[in-house]
């Protein structure tokens, strides 16, 4: 039985050498676990074998009174799906208890604020070459990682609660019909620990990925306000420690992806909305196994709240495989294979000539997201995605070889609507999408304007036909183009 909480996969771990914690617990029980590295905290190293060692205490006789004035706190939450103040609380916590290397989370300084801040500016600059987006950043700033939990969680609340929401209304389910009316309080008891169950795991794993995320745009969607560019000084130095390469290189190469990232979500206004609806398609495909809620609603003891955290940790969630959740998948990990891919190519065209470790750093970057960093790992455990390096790799090259047979503006037009956008197929055959025969519009847009123009009435003058004739054309010009958008 899987061992993650909501059953899906893990990708495997990095065999880099240069993050050496990614392969012991991220919540800083060391290595000896023997088992994947888990975002959210569970098993051996956190906290014991009881994930709520660290709300409860052992759980020993002694310790009841203030368990149970902890679980009356869990049970009066009447919230959403996910108890997000719990989440808050625990991630806060987890940060300032520091890294497995020994890390522990500063205010960030002046002189470090004016480092990230020069290294974005100058990254916006070189960008200005290699893309036709404009700049995307209407500030730059430089955030402690508790900074960046408070300003990734309404993001993680987005992505998240439509998976969540499955449970709290299979909790509803679970009793026959004619029972659910006696069995009320029950449920809404559930139900409030299933809020605080999922905001301990995501708390917990918000706190493990602030000790690893060097910026808002680490998982290839956006987690921080939107024109915000963002670096974390000290994850940005933990990330180039092992790498021989001068930090000021590892600061600009991360700033122009950071910055690259920004003008892709600020300029191509239906991207950030079609990713955040993709996941949201996805979650509504995911089942639950009524099987173990109802051996939990059954067996349930109030005294003994790591009942349903171990329900959840065994694993409730099974992606339904039909057509439609595969056709959900395949739009989600397409896109964001699209997004990073963009973004690859063209911070390695900005930084190819100026940066003497820039593909060091291109390769370094290409194997953490492959390989399963704690970003990805958290983001296959929420949703069952995992970005593959075959999509990676593929949509980067496909990303160039569209700059070198269109240019610039060719590529970037792209982004125009997600219909015109390559395909999982073409991901397959990046050459072939290049190099095949450009739709011509032209003719489309004619045929279309004479049928929206249809039988004409004489002009009275000469004045008014050219008149008429000018806003004809006008309404040719904007259907066509509404309709080649299409």
């Amino acid at each position: 039985m899987s061992d993650t909480p909501f059953g899906f996969g893990l990708p495997p771990e990095e065999p880099e050498n240069g993050d050496e914690g990614k392969k012991k617990d991220p919540t800083g029980g060391g290595q000896g676990s023997g088992g994947p590295v888990n975002p959210f905290g569970f098993g051996p190293g956190a906290g014991g074998d009881n994930p709520f060692a660290a709300m409860f205490g052992t759980m020993n006789p002694n310790d009841l009174g203030a368990a149970f004035q902890q679980l009356g706190q869990m049970l009066s939450y009447e919230g959403g799906p996910v108890n997000w103040d719990m989440a808050k609380q625990i991630a806060r916590q987890t940060v300032s208890q520091g890294t497995p290397d020994g890390t522990k989370d500063a205010s960030v300084g002046p002189s470090e604020r004016s480092a990230v801040d020069e290294a974005l500016r100058l990254a916006d600059l070189w960008l200005d070459g290699v893309t036709s987006l404009p700049s995307g950043s209407v500030s730059t700033v430089a955030w402690s990682r508790a900074e960046w939990v408070e300003a990734s969680l309404p993001a993680w609340q987005k992505l998240v609660d439509p998976v969540a929401e499955r449970v709290g209304l299979a909790m509803g389910d679970v009793l026959p019909e004619e029972m659910q009316a006696m069995a009320g309080p029950l449920i809404g008891m559930m139900r409030s620990m299933g809020g605080a169950m999922f905001g301990q795991q995501i708390g917990q794993a918000v706190g493990v990925l602030a000790g690893e995320v060097v910026g808002s745009t680490d998982i290839g969607l956006p987690l921080g306000p939107a024109g915000k560019a963002a670096l974390l000084p000290l994850n940005v130095e933990r990330f180039g420690k092992d790498l021989s390469v001068p930090q000021d290189e590892v600061r600009l190469y991360l700033a122009l992806r950071e910055a690259a990232h920004q003008r892709l979500f600020a300029h191509v206004p239906w991207l950030r909305s079609h990713l955040f609806g993709a996941v949201e398609g996805y979650a509504r495909g995911i089942k639950v196994d009524t099987s173990k809620l109802e051996d939990v609603v059954g067996q349930f003891d109030p005294s003994q709240p790591e009942q349903l955290q171990d329900a959840l940790q065994q694993g409730m969630f099974q992606p339904e495989d039909t057509p439609e959740q595969k056709a959900a998948l395949a739009r989600l990990e397409t896109a964001l294979a699209l997004v990073e891919g963009w973004v690859d190519a063209v911070v390695h065209e900005a930084a190819k000539s100026r940066l003497t470790s820039a593909d060091a750093l291109r390769e370094t970057m290409r194997r953490r997201r492959a390989s399963g960093g704690p970003a990805e790992q958290t983001f296959a455990t929420l949703i069952g995605l995992q970005l593959r390096p075959r999509r990676l790799r593929d949509a980067s090259r496909l990303w160039a070889s569209l700059t070198d047979a269109r240019g610039l503006d060719g590529r970037d037009a792209l982004w125009a609507h997600p219909d015109m956008l390559p395909t999982a197929q073409d991901l397959d055959d990046p050459d072939g999408f290049v190099h095949h025969e450009q739709l011509d519009f032209s003719e489309l847009d004619k045929m279309l304007g004479e049928a929206a123009k249809g039988p004409q009435k004489p002009a009275e003058d000469t004045d008014d036909k050219g008149l008429a004739g000018s806003t004809e054309t006008e309404d040719r010009k904007d259907d066509g183009k509404g309709d080649s958008d299409r």
